[in-house]
């Protein structure tokens, strides 16, 4: 067993050295075909070795080979992708070999986490195929080791770049898998935590929550990632969410305060359909209309211009019965609002309802 080993080393010394001379060429006794030959070998002669019968000496051996090999991965320059495809298959006949010797479960817990936080490149875990010799004590001990080092790195917080040093990235890479095997729904809410930079991740940590039946967390980071995006980004995804899930709950009242408080926030032609949609068939609709359209009346500028403008438009293509006095008013205010430009924009207006005619003679008749 020790031969192969040393095999092992002599392979990947010899590739090391030529991959910073550059001298490695097929022609040479000594290249890179025939090293990788060596390496191969190594592969099948540990298949055959526990054809014969696993051992904890066995799971060693491989365990020494596994490192050895991801170290290689880290040093190698030009055969990066083979020796990272060999690792992969040396760990997979690792796992099988784990499967019939049993060994420590605690140990082998140990042993799999240090791979892959000591070695970054080294090949990735899956835990399926170690579920029978790590058991429940393996598998509890894994965890709680990586909680404990996952958990005090610092939050990526709003609008910072990330800091994926190696490292970090390795932890994250097994927070990730141990989630997803365990279907554990507080680790998965831990990972994406971590990470606040966008609008985006708050509104993943609210999905998560919402889809696992945990609502009122759902919706107080909604209220966090609002409040962090300032009515950017990823916003009208986040009203969303909240609106169908006040409306899931049979609170629609909490819903349309959501539209207005976001629309007070940043105002919206998008935000202001939502909340149109919510309440325009109530007795709701007529004081939440003139408040956000006196919200806009007052924050002025040219933001609000133009989405006083698609409001107007979008309000005289729904119009009913008895809210043209409503309309007037309101152009009345957009004159107030931008009197240089008012008089393209009702010709503009008049050209695209050329064909009503009660609602041109009420322009006239007003004085427009």
């Amino acid at each position: 067993m020790e031969s192969l080993l040393a095999a092992v080393a002599s392979a990947l010394a010899e590739a090391d050295s030529d991959s910073a001379t550059d001298s490695d060429t097929d022609s040479e006794p000594f290249g890179w075909p025939a090293r990788w030959q060596v390496l191969t070998t190594v592969s099948v002669e540990l298949q055959a070795l526990l054809a014969t019968g696993a051992s904890p000496e066995l799971v060693a051996l491989i365990e020494d080979i596994v490192t050895q090999l991801a170290d290689g991965v880290a040093n190698s320059r030009r055969h990066r992708v083979e020796l990272a495809e060999l690792a992969h298959r040396v760990l997979g006949i690792h796992a099988r070999a784990c499967a019939a010797a049993r060994p420590d479960p605690v140990r082998l817990a140990d042993w799999l986490l240090d791979l892959q936080l000591e070695h970054p490149d080294a090949p990735d875990v899956g835990l399926a195929a170690y579920a029978g010799p790590l058991d429940d004590d393996g598998l509890a001990h894994y965890r709680d080791r990586a909680v404990a080092l996952f958990a005090p790195l610092p939050v990526i917080g709003f609008g910072e770049t990330g800091r994926y040093d190696r490292a970090r990235w390795a932890l994250l890479r097994v927070m990730e898998e141990l989630a997803e095997y365990t279907d554990d729904v507080d680790l998965q809410l831990l990972v994406l935590t971590k990470d606040l930079s966008s609008g985006w991740h708050y509104l993943q940590v609210a999905t998560v929550l919402r889809d696992n039946g945990r609502s009122e967390e759902a919706l107080e980071w909604v209220r966090r990632g609002l409040g962090a995006v300032g009515g950017r980004g990823a916003a009208l995804r986040l009203i969303d969410l909240a609106v169908e899930e006040h409306l899931r709950r049979g609170a629609p009242q909490q819903a349309v305060e959501v539209c207005r408080e976001a629309f007070l926030t940043r105002p919206s032609l998008e935000v202001y359909l939502k909340a149109r949609a919510l309440v325009v068939h109530t007795d709701d609709w007529p004081p939440l209309r003139a408040e956000l359209v006196e919200h806009l009346v007052r924050d002025g500028g040219r933001l609000a211009v133009e989405v006083y403008r698609r409001i107007v438009e979008v309000e005289l293509a729904r119009r009913g019965i008895g809210e043209q006095d409503l309309l007037v008013e309101w152009l009345h205010r957009l004159r107030g609002l931008q009197p240089d430009a008012f008089g393209d924009y009702l010709d503009h207006i008049r050209s695209r309802h050329a064909a009503d005619r009660d609602l041109l003679d009420e322009l006239t008749r007003r004085g427009f």
